[in-house]
C-alpha cells in the first residue's frame, strides 16, 4: 500500500427500516439517502439491507410475491436464514447462508422470493443484503439470465494465517477473480476478519466505493470508526483503503465504475428515459415478461 489513501466522505447510520412484502425488513441506504442519491454509488443503484432480526415461526412462508424487473441486475446475499426464489425464465432454488443469487433481469423477468419453507417453519435469525446493479444502456434489453453462486465456489484470499479472509463475489482482488460475470467493472467482496486482522483494498479513484459493516466494528485508514449496520461512503481522492477489525467483523465491500448515463426509475424498472419506463409497463401488462404462478 502507498500513501494514496482514499478518504471517508461519510459514515452513515442505517435509515429507519421498512417492509418489502411481508418477509423482508430492510434499511435502504440508497438511493433514498440524499448523501448518495440515484447515482452516488453507480453502477450500484439500490442497497436494501436486512439487518439481523428474529423471524417468528410461520406455517406460510413470508416474502414478496410475483413482480417484474427490467434494466438491471439483482444480487441477493444471505448472511443468516434462507431464501427460496423462482423466476419466469424457469430458474429456482434456495439461497443458503453465505450464498449469492445474481439475477440479470435485462429485457424483463418475473420474480418472487420467500423465506425458505423449513426456515419459515422453524423461524430464526434472518439477515440479507439485496443490491440492484444498473446495466449500461446497450445492455438494458439483454436476455435475462441467472448466476447461482454457492459459498463453496467463491474465491477466498486468506489473511492473518488463514483465520481471516476476503471472499470474492465479483471483480478482482490481489490477482484473484470472483465467479460472477458482470456487464461493467464491478468489485464485490465480503471481508471476514478476526479481531485485530487487517485487510487492504485498492480501487480506481474514479470508481464509486463503499462498505457496509454486516457484523462487528472496524477502523478505516487508521482513523474513522464504523460500527455494525453502518455504511461507509468514500471520496474520489485516492485509491487505497485499509480496514482493521476492532472485533470479529464481516464487511461487504463495493466498488465499481460509474455509468454516466441518464437514469429513469419507477418501481421495479431502471431505464434511461421515461418513454422506456412507459414501454416496460406496457410490455409487462401485455404478458411479454412471461408467466410465473404466484
Amino acid at each position: 500500500m502507498n500513501n494514496n489513501i482514499k478518504s471517508i466522505e461519510a459514515i452513515l447510520p442505517p435509515p429507519h427500516f421498512h417492509m418489502v412484502g411481508d418477509g423482508f425488513r430492510v434499511h435502504n441506504f440508497f438511493p433514498s439517502l440524499p448523501k448518495i442519491g440515484l447515482a452516488g454509488m453507480s453502477p450500484f443503484f439500490l442497497l436494501d439491507y436486512g439487518s439481523k432480526w428474529l423471524v417468528p415461526p410461520s406455517g406460510t412462508p413470508k416474502g414478496v410475491g410475483v413482480h417484474p424487473h427490467r434494466g438491471f441486475e439483482t444480487v441477493t446475499i444471505a448472511y443468516h436464514g434462507k431464501v427460496a426464489h423462482h423466476d419466469s425464465a424457469g430458474n429456482s432454488g434456495v439461497i443458503g447462508e453465505g450464498d449469492i443469487q445474481w439475477m440479470t433481469a435485462g429485457a424483463g423477468v418475473l420474480h418472487k422470493e420467500y423465506h425458505e419453507e423449513e426456515f419459515s417453519r422453524k423461524g430464526g435469525i434472518f439477515q440479507v443484503v439485496q443490491l440492484w446493479v444498473n446495466l449500461p444502456a446497450r445492455y438494458k434489453m439483454t436476455p435475462s439470465k441467472y448466476q447461482p453462486i454457492e459459498n463453496k465456489d467463491m474465491t477466498k484470499f486468506l489473511l492473518d494465517g488463514g483465520k481471516s479472509f476476503v471472499e470474492l463475489i465479483a471483480g478482482e482482488y490481489n490477482g484473484m477473480k470472483g465467479p460472477a460475470s458482470t456487464f461493467s467493472p464491478v468489485n464485490l467482496f465480503n471481508a471476514k476478519l478476526d479481531r485485530g486482522a487487517k485487510a487492504g483494498f485498492s480501487f480506481n479513484k474514479n470508481y464509486n466505493s463503499g462498505m457496509l459493516v454486516i457484523e462487528g466494528e472496524i477502523k478505516i485508514n487508521n482513523s474513522g470508526i464504523a460500527p455494525e449496520n453502518h455504511f461507509i461512503l468514500f471520496r474520489h481522492d485516492g485509491e487505497d483503503i485499509v480496514i482493521e477489525a476492532l472485533e470479529k467483523s464481516v464487511v461487504l465491500v463495493l466498488s465499481g465504475e460509474p455509468i454516466h448515463e441518464p437514469i429513469a426509475s419507477y418501481g421495479p424498472f431502471v431505464m434511461n428515459t421515461e418513454a422506456e419506463i412507459k414501454q416496460a409497463y406496457e410490455d409487462y401488462n401485455n404478458g411479454k415478461f412471461g408467466y410465473l404462478e404466484d
